[in-house]
């Protein structure tokens, strides 16, 4: 049987609002531990960040572009302080913009 368009209209307005709470969630996550790593004090440009972030998050895929994170492979796996190393250093060494 088929669903009525209204039922499907419902479902996806459910989705969307999960969607939201889990990348707020995310976000609050990534942003406390960033703040943890001292990047809340450096003045960086946020294209930089971004870069340094997108490097941090190949770094721990394993190179491969696509994946969902969850994979525990890969160089650097399973070590916070590695990450907050990593992305100080890039982020540091990125240049001097205020």
């Amino acid at each position: 049987m088929k669903k009525p368009s209204s039922k499907i209209r419902d479902e996806i307005a459910k989705l969307q609002e999960q969607l939201r709470t889990a990348e707020t969630r995310e976000a609050e996550r990534i942003g406390r531990i960033a703040l943890k790593a001292g990047l809340g004090e450096i003045e960086i440009d946020e294209a930089e960040l971004q870069a340094a972030f997108e490097d941090v998050a190949k770094r721990f895929r394993g190179g491969k572009a696509g994946s969902n994170g969850k994979e525990r492979g890969g160089a650097g796996s399973g070590n916070p302080a590695e990450t907050a190393a990593v992305t100080r250093g890039a982020a540091q060494g990125s240049g001097s913009e205020a």
